[in-house]
């Protein structure tokens, strides 16, 4: 099968794009390398499968000729949320780059896309009795991201009753695992400054509380969302809450001090967790990494014997 990653040189978009490749796939990355890097990309190139990498923004009009050049089967739409961006023009890029990977899909037959979309900014503040959040509750975006994040799904779903374009969303949770940049969520800022003997530091007083999810799985449910899942937002994560300061003292050992707090960042939600009951029916997938598994994943991945 041909696939196109659009974000493919990014934290996910590499792993799937290692995944794909081991499996045999022939695998186009879209990448303007704004925050993603060929770096990533070293473990696929090295396992000498079909791998194109063309640095080339999906927000481009030359982007519709390379899915007509190309003609993959599925295009992974990873690149319209950059990390620690949350601006205008990041949120305006966001819905352009998704209306052009649908564009390009619905003109060149492409059988499905798959887009993912933050689960925290897209169902915003949800009381804790209703906690993990199903998906068959209601949008209440939190901020810019939340709002295009409701729109990415609003698009799907517009193109796949007008034009017969497959879709999976899959709203993910806190997402960590080797790669990610240290403004990509807590748990990479957290390994960066233990890694350099930094100081970290908390927004707000740690009490947060977080559904952390590792990258392994995460890819897991992208490459069945290929071929299930379709006409449905899919919450990715475990249910499980940790709070930020209990993720602290699991990376840094229960003797260490608690970071400095500083101002809680806007629209920083107080809890947040999904159920991933409609990934287990309709993706026959669960999470199986647990969170000290996957943070000594990490600390082996930043520090190699």
């Amino acid at each position: 099968m041909r696939i196109m990653v659009v974000g493919g040189a990014g934290f996910i978009g590499s792993h799937l794009v290692d995944r794909l490749i081991a499996e045999g796939h022939a695998v186009d990355v879209v990448d303007d390398l704004s925050t993603g890097s060929l770096a990533n990309l070293a473990t696929a190139r090295s396992l000498g499968g079909e791998l194109k990498i063309h640095h080339l923004d999906a927000c481009a009009p030359e982007f519709l000729t390379l899915v007509a050049m190309r003609e993959p089967e599925v295009i992974y739409h990873l690149g319209w949320s950059p990390p620690g961006r949350t601006d205008a023009a990041a949120a305006a890029r966001a819905v352009h780059s998704t209306l052009n990977v649908l564009e390009a899909a619905r003109a060149n037959d492409v059988a499905k896309v798959v887009a993912a979309v933050p689960a925290g900014a897209l169902y915003g503040d949800v009381p804790a009795r209703e906690l993990p959040a199903k998906e068959g509750r209601a949008f209440t975006p939190v901020g810019a991201e939340g709002v295009v994040a409701r729109a990415v799904v609003e698009l799907l779903t517009v193109y796949r009753t007008r034009h017969e374009v497959e879709f999976s969303a899959l709203a993910l949770t806190c997402v960590y695992g080797p790669r990610q940049r240290r403004d990509g969520g807590v748990v990479a800022a957290f390994a960066h400054a233990l890694e350099q003997g930094a100081l970290a530091q908390f927004y707000g007083d740690g009490r947060q509380a977080r559904d952390f999810v590792f990258i392994d799985d995460v890819v897991d449910a992208f490459v069945r969302s290929a071929k299930r899942g379709s006409g449905l937002v899919v919450n990715i994560g475990t249910g499980v809450l940790t709070t930020v300061r209990d993720l602290w003292t699991a990376m840094a050992g229960s003797a260490a001090p608690l970071p400095a707090s500083s101002a809680a960042r806007p629209d920083d939600l107080l809890r947040m967790s999904v159920a991933p009951t409609r990934a287990r029916i309709h993706l026959a997938w669960a999470p199986w990494t647990d969170l000290e598994t996957g943070i000594d994943s990490l600390r082996s991945w930043t520090n190699p014997v």
